[in-house]
């Protein structure tokens, strides 16, 4: 015989769709509702937090949402502003070529050690010299 497996939801929304289903079968089935028996976990106790739990899931469902709309509208809002830094950035670099770090005084954080691209391209280099 195959043994039978009976799963509950991971997702909260669903979980909270069954709950629904099974408190409105208890309910339906009334007296003869053989979930009467449980004790500790009633279905007269747990309908009044089921219904609060969906009202508190369908308001952070649209806090989710507003807060995507919110981070589309600052993306839109960022672009240009990213655009304009990153040409402020070149043009102190035209203007400072000889002292670059003088970008630290416009608020740019400036490194002068190597990348690690170019670190790793300059090892690389010297080992297929040495080969």
């Amino acid at each position: 015989m195959t043994k039978v497996r009976v799963s509950i939801p991971g997702n909260v929304q669903e979980a909270i769709e069954l709950a629904g289903i099974v408190r409105a079968k208890h309910q339906a089935d009334g007296e003869t509702s053989p979930l009467k028996t449980l004790q500790d976990n009633n279905w007269t106790e747990m309908s009044a937090k089921l219904d609060a739990c969906n009202v508190q899931h369908l308001k952070a469902e649209e806090l989710r949402r507003q807060m995507e709309l919110a981070y589309r509208e600052r993306d839109a809002l960022f672009k240009p502003i990213s655009e304009t830094l990153r040409a402020s950035r070149d043009l102190l670099m035209g203007v400072y070529r000889a002292q670059p770090k003088k970008l630290g005084d416009w608020g740019f954080k400036v490194s002068d050690s190597p990348s690690r691209v170019a670190s790793r391209l300059k090892k690389a280099a010297a080992e297929s010299q040495a080969v």
